[in-house]
Formats: C-alpha cells, sequence, structure tokens
C-alpha cells in the first residue's frame, strides 16, 4: 500500500461576510483563468471525523427516512469513512484572485474546514443525463439549484 500525502490548499471560512474560500498563498497562482466557472467540485477533509474509529465505520444505521436501516459508507455521505473526504458542488458567488479568495452560495462544511483540492465543474465530466438512484432517494432533487428549495428536514432522521 503506498504512503500518500495530503495537505490542505486553504481554509473554509463562514461568517458575517459570508462562504468563501481562502486559499494559502502558495495556491493562488492556481486561480489562473478559473474565471468564467461558476461552479467548481470543492474537496474538503471532514477533520472532525479523522480518527480511528471514524476511518473503521464502514456500516451505519441510515441517517435517511426511507432508506434501508442501515447502509455501507459507500451508499453514504457520512463523514466517518476510511479516508475523510468530502466532495460538494458549490456556485461561484465571486472570485477575488489576487487574495486568493473564491466566494461561495454555501457548502455543507463548517468554518476553519481544510480544502484540499478544487476542480472547475465542466458537464461534459461531472453530469450525468439520466441518472439511476435507488428508490428511497429517487424524489430527492435533481439538481444542486433544486436543492436549495427543497424541504431536506423530511429526508433526515434527526
Amino acid at each position: 500500500m503506498g504512503i500518500f500525502t495530503v495537505k490542505s490548499i486553504g481554509k473554509l471560512r463562514s461568517d458575517g461576510s459570508g462562504v468563501r474560500i481562502e486559499l494559502e498563498k502558495e495556491f493562488i497562482p492556481a486561480l489562473t483563468n478559473l474565471e468564467g466557472f461558476v461552479y467548481i467540485n470543492v474537496l474538503w477533509w471532514f477533520h472532525h471525523s479523522d480518527t480511528e474509529e471514524s476511518r473503521s465505520k464502514l456500516v451505519e444505521k441510515s441517517p435517511y427516512t426511507k432508506s434501508p436501516d442501515t447502509l455501507g459508507t459507500f451508499a453514504t455521505r457520512s463523514p466517518e469513512r476510511p479516508n475523510p473526504i468530502a466532495l460538494t458542488c458549490a456556485c461561484i458567488t465571486y472570485l477575488d484572485v489576487d487574495n486568493g479568495i473564491i466566494g461561495l452560495a454555501y457548502i455543507d462544511a463548517e468554518d476553519g474546514t481544510p480544502v484540499i483540492d478544487i476542480k472547475p465543474y465542466t458537464p461534459s465530466f461531472d453530469r450525468v443525463e439520466h441518472p439511476i438512484v435507488p428508490n428511497w432517494c429517487a424524489n430527492w432533487p435533481k439538481s444542486v439549484e433544486a436543492s436549495g428549495d427543497y424541504d431536506w428536514s423530511t429526508v433526515f432522521n434527526f
């Protein structure tokens, strides 16, 4: 098994000024020509779940109201997984290339969360025209845009 080195490229910030990614200075050049992309895929680290116990959990009680009672980690977006890596498609609200800041409409991570990579969202690689999902989540929104107005409280057991 190989050894991998993953380092944070910046942090997610959420405060009265909104939600944004603040890059480490050394990574600011990586923003070159990101302008024009409205969505990005943000890979971030579930840092509160980076424990031996969380990394060992492979099956859990389902957090979803209509799913089977138990789900394997790879059938969830749970933070408890062998490698606590998260992926969120996020809408860019502004880009401050000089200061290494990417404003976001929303991201499901908390203030201070380490960001490990950013990739531009491109439909030819990231969009599935007719995705097939299990019946228990087939009524969930079909897009990021529709998710904002969806009543997610009906989906979760908490």
